[in-house]
């Protein structure tokens, strides 16, 4: 059942709180050593949190909108004390004083903390598999990788270890592991959601978004983390509209857009291509013309973000020198030295390539040819979604070019592990919302991810679209027999 229909049982007293969440808790200790979406289960939390909800029905209290709702967190988003590792030896023991706005609001409408989930180290990956604390497993199959960098939250939500989960999205990384692990992820507009208390990566393209099992849920957390926060500049002051309400409104007469570039891929496979083009044949019959568009520089998003993303990590992650908090190495005989041995000893592999990248595209003489055409490119880019929604309402691409990989896959070869997020990376790059929800499974019996993607501040139409395709295509009903982690 989803959110709504929890709510309504947990008000009328058919079941507790402290029943789901004890349901949850248990789940958890069943998968979790086989799956690892969580790097810490906070049991007791959640079940005090869960207490008071009861406290608070018995006492004839109107409930909340999340009340009682068992969520997973990703370790990139800060809670008060409890520790936000970033899954970094840099941030190992870090323990926040403060909440981020968007858990603030979470716990506010009455949900339960059930821990936090694994991702690549600062969020930088697209496998879990650059986790100081060891990677997550993909639930479909522990030998494949849940994608990443929210890979923790999506495993969580797919082995049934949290009814929603919260995840952060740079380039894909909400997308992309819905798709490997057969969720729905969410990536708002830039600027919907606060980023207030989101450890940063790159500034100007992070932003929070749900997980969860159904879109109809996803609606739901949305509607209660978006909205403007003065703590964050970059975050919108736009009135947030009735996202649930979306979900009734019909699509025949909507105008779908094909993006031609996203089809024509080299190492788009067969099976992902054939399941998303049958998505829109679905969306076809219920009402929708379809629409070839082209979006000429749609696949040069993968250069751009190499330069953008890295340039803004290389600024943001500079905080992480050894003084003020953090790891710090205790071999050193200097404060510089002392300062480059935290950095190397605190940081793994993947950070430490991101860092030097960025540093060297805003180095003196190289900035004006990398970082300044980065950010010129960027802009053909967002101009050519604008000329796409001159023509249709919602564009639609695979999510990711293939399904889930297995581990190592990638290990010796940072570019082919980068290409995963080829797909999801333009409407980073343009602010734009876009989901990501299954529409198949391949072969081997590994979920198949459809992303779609509408303008600036157009959530309502995406759920609404996502929602439909959604309750006619019914796709986890013919989920393979022997799915998920036992």
């Amino acid at each position: 059942m989803g959110i709504a229909e929890w709510r309504e049982r947990l008000q009328s007293g058919d079941v507790s709180a402290r029943e789901l969440t004890d349901h949850h808790l248990a789940r958890i200790d069943a998968v979790d050593p086989t799956v690892h979406a969580y790097l810490e289960v906070t049991a007791d939390r959640a079940r005090a949190d869960a207490d008071r909800i009861d406290a608070a029905r018995a006492a004839g209290e109107t409930l909340p909108p999340l009340a009682g709702i068992p969520l997973a967190i990703k370790d990139n988003l800060c809670t008060k004390g409890i520790a936000t590792t970033c899954s970094s030896r840099m941030l190992e023991h870090f323990v926040p004083p403060y909440e981020s706005t968007v858990t603030e609001r979470l716990w506010q409408a009455g949900a339960v903390l059930l821990g936090k989930t694994n991702l690549d180290e600062f969020a930088m990956g697209s496998s879990t598999e650059t986790s100081a604390f060891g990677p997550s497993r993909n639930p479909w199959d522990p030998e494949r990788v849940p994608g990443g960098s929210s890979g923790g939250s999506a495993a969580a939500v797919a082995a049934g270890e949290a009814m929603a989960a919260l995840g952060s999205d740079t380039g894909g990384s909400i997308r992309q592991p819905a798709a490997f692990c057969g969720v729905v992820g969410l990536k708002p507009t830039y600027g919907r959601v606060s980023r207030w208390g989101l450890v940063a990566f790159a500034s100007s393209l992070d932003q929070v978004g749900p997980f969860s099992t159904s879109v109809a849920d996803a609606a739901e957390l949305l509607q209660v983390i978006a909205g403007a926060d003065p703590r964050d500049g970059t975050c919108l002051q736009a009135p947030v509209p009735d996202y649930r309400d979306a979900l009734r409104q019909p699509i025949a007469g909507l105008r779908v857009g094909l993006v031609r570039e996203c089809f024509e891929q080299e190492g788009l496979d067969p099976q992902v291509k054939a399941s998303v083009l049958a998505a829109a044949a679905q969306l076809e019959a219920l009402g929708c013309e379809l629409v070839e568009v082209s979006c000429p520089r749609f696949n040069d998003g993968i250069a751009t973000y190499y330069v953008i993303a890295p340039s803004e990590a290389s600024a943001n992650l500079a905080r992480y020198d050894g003084v003020k908090y953090g790891f710090r190495s205790e071999q050193a005989g200097s404060l510089a030295e002392m300062t480059a041995r935290s950095r190397a000893e605190g940081f793994g592999d993947e950070v430490q390539r991101r860092i030097l990248i960025g540093t060297y595209a805003l180095s003196a003489g190289y900035v004006d040819a990398f970082y300044k055409k980065a950010q010129q490119v960027r802009t053909l880019i967002r101009r050519d979604f604008d000329a796409a929604f001159g023509q249709v309402d919602v564009l639609l691409t695979p999510t990711s070019p293939t399904t889930a990989f297995r581990f190592g896959a990638h290990a010796d070869d940072p570019l082919a592990m980068y290409l995963a997020d080829l797909l999801t990376i333009p409407a980073n790059m343009a602010g734009l919302p876009a989901i990501s929800l299954p529409c198949g499974f391949d072969a081997d019996g590994l979920p198949i991810g459809l992303q779609l993607i509408t303008g600036v501040l157009e959530e309502p139409r995406l759920l609404q679209v996502a929602h439909h395709y959604e309750q006619a295509a019914r796709v986890m009903d013919s989920r393979p027999e022997a799915a998920l982690v036992a």
